[in-house]
């Protein structure tokens, strides 16, 4: 698949899940997942997709993954998680947006870190990290949701 076009559906997806939780949006299990699921495969099918990659780009990557997965678990804790209409929403706050500006800077020097030790520049996918950091988001989300005792929001119907 065309770099040019993968990065373009990342892009808009990424926008498209940020906005939606900036608005404000029913949490549903699926949504919670999802986007963490999507972006994690695209990043791994980057990486299976990557010649000579050698163990110190597997150990790179899997520091990346724990580090963006815990910076996304922090994220998690700014998310309002509220009841609406007898189920759980979930909105992106402003301190969501500080968490997100503090992450970016923490995974550039991470990256830069990784370039200078002579990673392989194809090992750091950026659907990896955005991936992994909503599955921390979704983790602490998914927990403190479950902890109110208010239902999850049903899933949509995908055919609308």
């Amino acid at each position: 698949m065309n770099g040019w076009l993968v990065a373009g559906l990342v892009v808009a997806g990424l926008i498209a899940v940020v906005v939606r939780r900036l608005l404000g949006e029913p949490l549903a299990v699926s949504d919670l997942l999802a986007p963490a699921a999507i972006f994690s495969g695209i990043g791994i099918w980057i990486l299976c997709d990557t010649d000579d990659l050698a163990a110190g780009d597997i150990g790179w990557v899997v520091g990346g993954a724990v580090l963006g997965t815990a910076l996304g678990a922090v994220r998690g804790t700014t998310v309002r998680v509220f009841a609406k209409e007898g189920v759980l929403w979930q909105r992106y706050t402003g301190r969501t947006f500080l968490v997100i500006v503090g992450s970016l800077l923490v995974m550039a020097v991470f990256g830069l870190l990784a370039q200078k030790a002579g990673m392989h520049a194809d090992a750091r996918p950026v659907q990896l990290s955005i991936g992994v950091g909503f599955l921390g988001e979704a983790l602490v989300v998914g927990r403190r949701a479950r902890t109110t005792g208010i239902p999850f929001a049903p899933e949509r119907s995908r055919l609308r």
